[in-house]
């Protein structure tokens, strides 16, 4: 089931976004545009996300990633196109509506912690409930629940300068659970955190994801880290999408030479699995077939090589 559906969206910053979106219409480049005093954030970009999905958006700096996930969530206005949450077109809604599906539907994780520093660890995950107007005893118990969740329970009475930049962050993700959003937007989450840190704070958004089914868009321009937590990856350059698809995908069909010049140096064992690289056998033999059966089967499959299993397709050998 879709969760996010994202249609043709353009995105024009200057003062007439109106005349740089008839020189894309006229296929002017980029460059050109930003002459005319505008810039392209990004330029007709359509995906979907299903329910429960880990989505990785990456690209280099100036790919137009950070802006795309801020158009998700309306912080950024789209300047054409649209986007659908649950069947619904955010870019229709009013300021009012806006709030409500910021502060209940979708939830943001920032690069940079954004914690209060005055506060208690456990205010600091309770903040956005406390935004929602839920009562004092109800947030502290949900906030308590999401710190355990994200490894942190012993520290809700802790100020955030006594915490590491790893916990820190666990604080803003615990924030974000907290509110029982069902999306997650994830800018960069990780990238200030030192690399052993940042391969913990990955495994532990992957065991939430297996826990909470949660659909999560991630940004990172860290092809290793797309590559390790996403279920599917949209690739962009320029403000475009150049290719979608499954880690195992982009490595081994890259839709162009950029893409290619992009995953070149990966290590392929870190991402493929026998699954992704296995062949279905088209013709098995039985341990009661004969030298001149399996030699026609063999043949007529043009193998050199075929599996023996039982009747019950137990493998033998």
């Amino acid at each position: 089931m879709q969760k996010i559906k994202v249609e043709h969206l353009t995105k024009v910053f200057g003062p007439h976004p109106e005349q740089a979106l008839r020189m894309l219409d006229q296929g002017v480049g980029n460059a050109d545009i930003r002459k005319a005093g505008h810039a392209v954030g990004i330029a007709d970009v359509s995906f979907d996300v299903e329910e429960g999905e880990l989505l990785v958006i990456m690209g280099l700096s100036g790919s137009g990633k950070s802006t795309l996930l801020r158009c998700l969530n309306c912080l950024n206005p789209s300047s054409r196109g649209s986007i659908f949450i649950d069947g619904e077109d955010i870019t229709r809604f009013d300021h009012e509506q806006l709030l409500d599906l910021r502060r209940r539907k979708i939830s943001m994780v920032f690069q940079h912690f954004a914690l209060f520093p005055h506060r208690s660890v456990a205010d600091n995950a309770a903040y956005g409930l406390e935004v929602q107007g839920v009562d004092a005893a109800e947030r502290r118990q949900r906030a308590l629940e999401a710190l355990e969740l994200v490894g942190l329970k012993g520290w809700e009475d802790s100020r955030p300068g006594q915490l590491s930049g790893g916990m820190q962050q666990r604080v803003g993700l615990a924030r974000a659970l907290a509110v029982k959003s069902d999306i997650l937007l994830m800018d960069e989450a990780f990238s200030a955190l030192d690399p052993l840190i940042r391969r913990d704070m990955q495994q532990e958004l992957a065991s939430l994801q297996r826990r909470m089914k949660k659909t999560i868009v991630f940004i990172t321009h860290d092809l290793d880290e797309a590559l390790q937590i996403g279920d599917r990856i949209v690739l962009m350059k320029d403000g475009r999408v150049v290719q979608i698809g499954t880690p195992e995908d982009i490595l081994n069909n890259p839709a162009n030479a950029y893409v290619e010049r992009f995953v070149e140096n990966v290590d392929m064992s870190r991402v493929l699995t026998a699954r992704t690289v296995m062949g279905r056998a088209r013709e098995v033999a039985f341990p009661q077939d004969g030298p001149r059966t399996v030699l026609h089967k063999m043949t007529e499959g043009s193998d050199t090589s075929m599996l023996v299993v039982e009747r019950d397709h137990t493998l033998v050998g």
